[in-house]
Order: structure tokens, then sequence, then C-alpha cells
């Protein structure tokens, strides 16, 4: 009986923890070749490291800018391929662009967990501040939701100029709680508010009014916990906020980052 009754308390365990992994990182399937980033001047980059071998696009600058570098990290249901034609305005004020893709996610190898993401961030940022023509004081770390997590994890372990923090929690223990469920039940461990306090660097935090999936209340405690952050907020939800292209360039640009 006990050792039924333990059988079952193990099944349970390892059901929690896949039903965890499975909502956080669903791990969808390229929808571009790799070529693709060709037709927008970029490269395809694969980067080595211990969470797996992962894909990165970079995409330099359109004109001689600062050595400015924006290393962007998606939401958790996207790819890098969603996100190839959206940093025009700023490849056009100079600004070199990183989007790092998630193990086990698109063409990448490996397997999505807190872990292996922050391996990953590691990798591409290490890879690109050893470029010619980047300068690694000039690296801004974009996230947006998960991506916001994705770049705290970078930034407590690497040197970068700015955060951007799009539609992110202070930590997934604190999402789970919100939902009715013990912080202790999650299993990966992303936490976002105690880098945004520790971080010495200027943030950026853009929020939506109305996002139902991140309450903007996450985007207030993590501008509280960082005095010399700046909060907007929008008439939006969680998917459906106006890219920032405007806002982004005058805080990149008022900070010496563009």
């Amino acid at each position: 009986m006990v050792a039924a009754a333990l059988a079952v308390v193990g099944l349970g365990a390892v059901a929690v923890v896949w039903i965890q992994r499975a909502l956080m990182f669903p791990a969808p399937r390229a929808v571009l070749p790799s070529e693709t980033v060709a037709s927008a001047g970029g490269r395809s980059i694969w980067l080595e490291h211990e969470g797996g071998r992962t894909e990165a696009w970079f995409l330099p600058a359109h004109r001689a800018g600062s050595g400015g570098l924006l290393l962007y990290a998606h939401g958790n249901g996207e790819l890098i391929d969603h996100w190839l034609e959206e940093w025009e305005p700023l490849r056009d004020a100079g600004l070199a662009v990183l989007l790092v893709e998630y193990p086990g996610y698109g063409r990448s190898g490996g397997r999505p967990s807190a872990a292996s993401i922050a391996a990953a961030m590691r990798a591409g940022y290490d890879w690109a501040v050893a470029q010619p023509g980047i300068d690694a004081k000039r690296v801004v770390a974009y996230g947006r939701s998960l991506g916001g997590g994705a770049v705290c994890l970078l930034a407590a372990s690497r040197e970068v100029g700015a955060l951007v923090l799009e539609s992110t929690f202070t930590s997934v223990a604190d999402i789970a709680r919100s939902r009715g469920f013990p912080g202790f039940v999650v299993v990966e461990r992303i936490e976002s508010r105690g880098v945004v306090a520790r971080f010495p660097g200027p943030i950026l935090i853009l929020h939506g009014e109305g996002d139902r999936v991140i309450p903007v209340s996450h985007a207030r405690r993590l501008h509280d916990a960082a005095p010399q952050s700046e909060l907007h907020t929008f008439a939006c939800g969680h998917n459906d906020c106006p890219r920032p292209d405007a806002l982004l360039r005058t805080f990149l640009a008022r900070h010496g980052l563009i």
C-alpha cells in the first residue's frame, strides 16, 4: 500500500511538472526556413551552450550608429520568425538587432526551461559582444511577456546597458498565486522583480491596461521596485498593443544607446 501511494504521488508530481512546462513553454515549430532572414539583410547564427544548440537571427543596422544592439526575447507562444520585420525603424536609426530563439522552439534543439533559456540568452549575448562594431555597454535587453523574464535571467549574469520589459510578470510564482495555486508548486522559477530592483541602468516598462494574461499590476510593482524605471501603460491587452517604436527610440536616444 505504501509503495502504491508513493507511486501515485510520484506520478502526480510528474504530471504537475509536465502540465506546467506545457503551458509555459508550448514550443511552436518553425514557420519560416532559416534562409528567410537573408531577405531582411540578416543572417542565421547557431549558438552552442549547455541548454542545447539554438538559433538566433542577427539583423545589422542599416547605417553606422553608436554600436548599440537590441537583444530581443519573445513571448512564450511566439518564434523569432514572427519578429523579423518589426525592427526596421530601429535599424534605420543605427541599432543592430539579435533575435534569440528558445531551446526546443522553431528550428532549435534542446528543451525549454528557465535554465536552458538563460543559457541561450547568455550565449546570444556573448556572441554579440564579440562581434566587430558592437559596443557591450550599449546592449539593450528587450523582452515581451515570457521574454521579459528571459532578459531578466540574462541581466542577472551579464552587464547590459538597459532593460525594456513589455507585458512582463514580477515572477512566475506570482502568476501562479494570482490563479489560485500556491507558489511552492511552481517548477520553473523566473523572478523579474528582484533583478529589476538590483539593476543599476535605465529601465523602460511597457504594459497594456487591459492585459488579462499578466495584469498591469505586475508592471506597477516592477516600476515600484526600480525608482529609475520609466513606466508607460496603454489602452490594450496582452497581444494587441501597438509597437512602441517612437517611445522606444526616444528612450534609447535619451540614454545614449542609439
